[in-house]
């Protein structure tokens, strides 16, 4: 077993010595550093596990070590010390990055203490690193499923453009996973330990959305009792994902544009700009090309959104991926609605999946997965327990289910009314337009069909 390094820092050098026995004991290696400027030193030769660095010293403080350490790059847990019980001091460099901070003077078994809980929090970060390699490994990319070669080279594409601030369109049908590849682009990039911030731009109305997006101050409208930070501001410094952006109202168009070419918003009401530092994703299930041809969509914006483009493929040109998917989707939802975690699907309703056609992709695949657990008696889902599945592309034998006319009109119903509210991002008022009903009859079939 590896013997953990420790870098002790100290102006006092009877401290260091009496550190350095007292450790060795416990089975620790150590270096010792006089001051902040030797310890960055120190760092500069070898790697540590762990390092001991006290606030007050002459020239190289311990914040002015703790800063610069960072700065290069340092993972090893930073755990301060100080003799003048200036805990203001010691939880500002908390706030700096490091570890915990012990107050002097300070019993031996203290550091002991403090040190085999930064180990086991060290192990703990190893082994999910170990434990996300290997689903990764297995299943696909931060949350991903899929091996195929489609997805293979979205992976690929994902990990190029990461790291970068360029924005990213992503481009696919409903219920592709859209926002999951946004989260993975976050996840994979140097943003990923600051805000992700999501929003559908179809589900709310013009003027709600321009307060979400770009904030309000107090009396900008009826209602605004006080300031309020828009999207863009609370997504500073991380991602702003801008889901089904092709639904977003015309005025709105112009406003983002001039954020993504200035980098400052400006709050409703307000008569000054903010600077932001936001990564914008947005993603459409919408044709942008053609929407900017029929003067639907600014065609600037569009070149502004487009720099780099992710398209995912739909379900059915990825069956490949589908038995493992499955899996994956039947284990969430059997967690989820509390049934036991050893539910499989039977064979016959695995080749049922595979000749389907999945129009509404991986989500209508997890809905037929959730309903099915919910009809099971046992842990196996069989053809029993499935409900018809429409649509071309699908073989199976006909069945007195199959051929029942109240069924299919019932199916058609519910395939629609899904599609109305996925190209509304839920927003059922708009939705019982585009499916010419009143209100009230979409709110009486949703809860007919169980689907609210």
């Amino acid at each position: 077993m590896k013997q953990p390094r420790i870098l002790i820092i100290d102006d006092e050098e009877s401290l260091r010595h009496m550190l350095s026995v007292m450790l060795r004991r416990q089975g620790y290696a150590s270096d010792t550093a006089a001051g902040g400027a030797e310890g960055l030193e120190k760092l500069g030769q070898r790697v540590y596990d762990f390092i001991l660095c006290d606030i007050r010293m002459p020239g190289t403080d311990g914040r002015e070590f703790l800063r610069r350490a960072l700065e290069q790059g340092v993972t090893a847990p930073v755990i301060m010390m100080t003799a003048y019980g200036t805990v203001d001091t010691a939880v500002a460099c908390m706030r700096d990055g490091a570890y915990d901070f012990i107050s002097k003077p300070f019993k031996r078994d203290e550091i002991v203490i403090v040190l085999k809980k930064a180990e086991e929090r060290e192990r703990l970060k190893e082994e999910n690193r170990r434990l996300r390699s290997q689903v990764q490994e297995q299943c696909g990319f931060h949350g991903l499923v899929g091996r195929s070669p489609a997805m293979l080279d979205l992976y690929d594409r994902i990990s190029r453009v990461a790291g970068l601030k360029t924005t990213v369109l992503i481009q696919g049908e409903s219920g592709t996973g859209k926002e999951l590849v946004a989260r993975a682009l976050h996840a994979d990039g140097d943003r990923a330990d600051r805000p992700f911030v999501a929003v559908n731009c179809g589900a709310l109305p013009e003027n709600l959305l321009e307060s979400e997006l770009f904030g309000h101050v107090r009396g900008a409208f009826t209602g605004a009792v006080g300031d309020k930070a828009g999207l863009f501001e609370q997504a500073d410094g991380g991602t702003l994902f801008l889901d089904e952006v092709g639904e977003m109202p015309p005025p709105l168009q112009v406003k983002l544009l001039r954020v993504l070419q200035e980098g400052e918003v400006r709050r409703v009401g307000a008569t000054t700009s903010r600077s932001v530092d936001v990564r914008v994703v947005s993603a459409t299930s919408r044709d942008l090309a053609a929407d900017c041809t029929a003067g639907r969509f600014r065609e600037d914006l569009f070149f502004r959104l487009n720099v780099f483009s992710l398209a995912l493929p739909p379900l059915r040109e990825r069956l490949d991926d589908l038995p493992l998917l499955a899996e994956q989707l039947l284990q969430r939802c059997a967690v989820r609605i509390g049934r036991s975690s050893s539910s499989r699907i039977a064979p016959e309703v695995m080749r049922r999946f595979m000749s389907h056609n999945w129009p509404g992709n991986v989500r209508e695949l997890e809905n037929v997965i959730e309903r099915s657990l919910v009809m099971c008696d046992g842990d196996q889902v069989t053809l029993s327990c499935l409900p018809a599945l429409g649509g071309p592309g699908e073989r199976h034998e006909e069945t007195e289910e199959n051929l029942s006319i109240k069924r299919a009109g019932q199916a058609m119903e519910i395939s629609l009314i899904r599609r109305a509210l996925a190209r509304t991002g839920g927003n059922r008022t708009h939705a019982a337009r585009i499916l010419e009903i009143s209100h009230r009859a979409l709110l009486y079939k949703l809860k007919e069909y169980g689907l609210e």
